[in-house]
């Protein structure tokens, strides 16, 4: 029996941030799916024409919204930009490096819908591991 997918999406800017004094938009979509109830997806709508997504653990942004975490690839903590409250993501891969500022309160709204579709500690209930088996047996 297939279950519905539901996704929770959401546009925003995030700012590249090129040196302490200069920064420059970056449009971006976020992106959360029952279908993958752990994962999380950035895109990033780079001016090469060709969007960049990022795939990560729900939970490492969440904790990220309250206290630094993550290590290698992906790292993310909240600060302050000005009077800004604003989430910190140090991208890694050998294409290079990448820090960028995201307004934390849009993340923590979008989050919230996120949770309110699949609630934390019952993402293994909202996968369909039996049609999944099933599928892969006939």
């Amino acid at each position: 029996m297939d279950r519905p997918v539901s996704v929770v999406e959401h546009e925003l800017e995030l700012n590249l941030v090129l040196s302490p004094e200069h920064s420059v938009p970056v449009p971006a979509r976020l992106t959360y799916g029952s279908h993958d109830p752990y994962a999380v997806y950035i895109t990033f709508h780079l001016d090469t024409g060709s969007p960049v997504t990022w795939v990560f653990a729900r939970e490492l942004l969440v904790e990220g919204t309250f206290r630094p975490c993550g290590q290698g690839d992906v790292r993310i903590w909240p600060t302050r930009s000005g009077r800004r409250s604003v989430l910190c993501l140090a991208l890694s891969s050998p294409a290079g490096d990448a820090l960028l500022e995201a307004p934390l309160p849009a993340v923590a709204a979008w989050l919230e819908r996120a949770h309110r579709l699949v609630p934390p500690g019952s993402e293994l209930a909202a996968l369909d591991l039996d049609g999944s088996l099933a599928e892969l047996l006939a």
